[in-house]
Parts: C-alpha cells; sequence; structure tokens
C-alpha cells in the first residue's frame, strides 16, 4: 500500500471509458477464467480492500450502498482484454514451503457509467486489487475518458 489514502465518493467525475492497466500478476478472487478482470468483479475486489482498509486504519467504516454499487458494476462491459498469465512462486522464509501467487497481467479497456468507480479506481491505484497484494502484486494503473 502506498500513502495516505482518503477517498472522496461524493463526487464522482465524469468518464464513459477505462484502460486498467494490471502491472504487477493479479488474481481476483471469485472471478471467472474466460473473463478475469470482468469489471464487476474487479469494482467487488476494489470494493472490499478499499473498505477493508478504510475500517482498519482510517476513520472506520465507509458509508456507501455496497449492494447497489455491486448491481450496477455489472452494467460495465469490457470492451478489450490483453491479458497473459505470470506464474510467480514465493518460499516461505518460516516453512520453506514453496508457493503460487501468480495471475494475469495486461491491460483492459472498460466502457459503461464509470463515474461512480473513478473515486473508488483511483484509490486502488494506491492500494493495490486482489490477492497477494502485501507480495507487490495486485498493483494498478487506470486511464479514463470520456
Amino acid at each position: 500500500m502506498r500513502g495516505d489514502f482518503s477517498i472522496d465518493l461524493a463526487s464522482p467525475e465524469p468518464a464513459s471509458s477505462l484502460v486498467v492497466r494490471f502491472l504487477t500478476a493479479t488474481e481476483l478472487k471469485g472471478a471467472a477464467a474466460e473473463d478475469p478482470a470482468a469489471f464487476s468483479m474487479l469494482f467487488a475486489r476494489i470494493r472490499d480492500r478499499v473498505a477493508t482498509l478504510r475500517r482498519y486504519y482510517g476513520a472506520g467504516p465507509l458509508e456507501a450502498d455496497f449492494r447497489g454499487l455491486g448491481e450496477r458494476a455489472k452494467n460495465i462491459r469490457t470492451v478489450r482484454a490483453n491479458l497473459r498469465q505470470r506464474r510467480i512462486f514465493r518460499r516461505s522464509s518460516r516453512t520453506g514451503e514453496v508457493h503460487g501467487i501468480g495471475g494475469f497481467e495486461g491491460a483492459a479497456e472498460y466502457a459503461g457509467d464509470l463515474a461512480e468507480f473513478a473515486p473508488w479506481l483511483r484509490a486502488a491505484c494506491w492500494t493495490g486489487v486482489g490477492r497477494h497484494t502485501v507480495w507487490g502484486n495486485g498493483e494498478i494503473e487506470c486511464v479514463f475518458g470520456s
């Protein structure tokens, strides 16, 4: 996690297109193999991570309509995705066991009404998203268009 994060969910910015670059291996728990970067799954993992970090390290729980956001995230469509699997392993210093911590890298382009998701996505550029972020996975970059 990089830096301080505060998130202003009350002032969304207009956006109708988005490119997310998955800079390090990313695994989104619950995502389907045929669409590992589906926006609804990406947003669900961002929402969970940001809300958890805020609850434990920030000003307490976020007041947001999580269910409604999740439903609206299903309306964002993937325009194209150029993703590749990356196999990465780490060795536990405590047990010596080797664990797979890989995932996909690349980019995905999304279209739809992205305004209310923009603050969450910007926060995720600082917090990372998905599994194994503590080992550097799930680093993303977002480029918005209108």
